[in-house]
């Protein structure tokens, strides 16, 4: 007895560095925050779609000559000036080709006289074939002559008609109405019919849409017909509708465009820059609710519960959003359970104690349990 009489004191510091092990375990595991958590799934989301592009015209028109070798003259609209179909846009100097014109008549003229003349001819001997009165050759001849001086009858008449056809292109008309965009030509200028770069762009009927640009999966969202309201650079909103939506995607950027068409309004410049938002967007998202994401410093996150009931943080990039929920562009994996609560004061390693969320779909469950029905 006296010999472990030495050996309690060692033994209840034993006893008692265990009990207080078993104290700090029981106390981290009875602290522990009760959680909700979800179950990261693809959820239906009706919301808004947004995507940026470039403000183009409709339809563009050309306007280049269509005669060469003369001298602008006058030119008479300038960019920003709306005009009509057949409008005269540049006139171009006549001096040139008016005094062919009064040379091509005369020389027209006076071969119709001579076509005439010849016919008289041939008419005269109409009915003397094998009468003696001339021989058949002469009579042949005489008719030969009437039928080449109306030919080149003819043909001074057609090269009249040209000339009167170019005197009528020396004024460069609108193909068709609307605004115009851009104009390179001066007074002074060459006309060329080889030439490449036009005189004049126009925006036809005036009309000008946004170009917007979405992913393969957000192009596949979209139908013609949709409302859209574009933010304007000037900061102003108008309601558009989208008109196309492209057949294809492009092979390098992976985007489609979507031709939302616009009012007609001077604040709307073609090559300006635009912002549309889609209302009432609806399809499959891989999606988590909106009270699961928070926002610090760093951006969007969420926090992810492990097997093990800790929680680690995990940056998200967030789309659109609706009936509560937002898309996670990228995030934790499918099947993922993170907090329903984003405001919880958690911090990355700590324990949790997961309990199911109420809310629907039934895809909701806390780790290594199943989902309620």
């Amino acid at each position: 007895m006296k010999r472990l009489l030495p050996l309690l004191p060692l033994m209840a510091a034993l006893a008692l560095a265990g009990c207080h092990k078993l104290a700090a375990k029981t106390t981290e595991a009875q602290t522990a925050r009760a959680v909700r958590v979800v179950t990261v799934a693809d959820m239906p989301i009706t919301g808004a779609l947004a995507a940026s592009g470039d403000l183009v015209p409709r339809e563009e028109a050309a306007v280049l000559p269509e005669v060469g070798g003369y001298r602008v003259s006058r030119v008479l609209v300038d960019v920003g000036d709306t005009v009509k179909k057949g409008q005269t846009l540049v006139t171009l100097d006549p001096a040139l080709v008016q005094a062919q014109l009064a040379q091509a008549e005369a020389v027209a003229a006076q071969a119709q006289v001579q076509a005439l003349q010849a016919a008289d001819q041939a008419n005269r001997v109409k009915d003397l074939d094998n009468a003696g009165v001339l021989s058949q050759e002469a009579i042949d001849q005489r008719r030969f002559q009437a039928r080449a001086a109306q030919a080149t009858a003819n043909a001074q008449a057609a090269a009249l008609k040209d000339l009167r056809t170019r005197i009528s292109k020396l004024s460069v008309s609108a193909p068709v109405s609307g605004l115009v965009l851009e104009r390179t030509v001066r007074p002074g200028d060459m006309s060329a019919t080889a030439s490449t770069t036009p005189w004049f762009r126009l925006a036809r009927d005036s009309e000008i849409e946004l170009a917007a640009q979405l992913s393969e999966d957000d192009l596949a969202k979209i139908r013609p017909g949709q409302h859209a309201d574009v933010t304007l650079p000037s900061g102003a909103v108008v309601q558009g509708v989208v008109r196309l939506v492209s057949p294809q995607i492009d092979n390098a950027t992976k985007l489609g465009v979507v031709r939302v068409h616009l009012p007609v309004g001077r604040d709307i410049r073609a090559g300006g820059f635009g912002r549309a938002v889609f209302n009432e967007v609806s399809g499959l998202a891989l999606a988590a609710p909106e009270t699961a994401i928070r926002y610090d410093a760093d951006g969007a996150s969420v926090m992810v519960v492990g097997p093990d009931n800790r929680v680690k943080h995990y940056p998200v990039q967030t789309g659109q959003r609706g009936g509560g929920y937002v898309q996670l562009i990228k995030g934790p994996p499918r099947g993922s359970h993170i907090v329903q609560n984003a405001a919880a004061f958690l911090l990355d390693g700590d324990l949790v104690k997961p309990t199911d969320a109420a809310d629907p779909p039934g895809s909701f469950a806390a780790p290594g349990k199943v989902a309620r029905k």
